[in-house]
């Protein structure tokens, strides 16, 4: 089994910064990707970026291009994401997940979820 701690969520101003980290514990060399998605009330779970454990390869959906970076520390078992330049539809609970597969925008392609972390951007 795969467990997946984020933290780092918070309340931040727009235009301000934040960095989530998804700590993994367990039997992680059964991941080969991680993932960072969002659900904001009322929305779909919603991808926001993804990463291969291995090669470094990243995926972003359309509106963090340029504003986020999925990154990971393979000695730490941590995959973290930058937020940069953040606006209020960013606001949401922010979850990490661990893939057997690729990295895929569909949800049900991961097999490890963490508890969520809360981003609350105020305008």
């Amino acid at each position: 089994q795969v467990q997946l701690v984020e933290s780092g969520g918070g309340l931040v101003q727009v235009g301000g910064s934040l960095t989530l980290s998804c700590a993994a514990s367990g039997r992680t060399f059964s991941i080969y990707a991680m993932g960072w998605f969002r659900q904001a009330p009322g929305k779909e779970r919603e991808f926001v970026a993804g990463i291969t454990w291995s090669a470094s390869n990243t995926y972003y959906t359309d509106s963090v291009k340029g504003r986020f970076t999925i990154s990971r520390d393979n000695a730490k078992n941590t995959v973290y994401l930058q937020m940069n330049s953040l606006k209020p539809e960013d606001t949401a609970v922010y979850y990490c997940a661990g893939s057997r597969g690729i990295v895929t925008p569909r949800s049900r392609g991961y097999d490890y979820w963490g508890q969520g972390t809360q981003v609350t951007v105020s305008s």
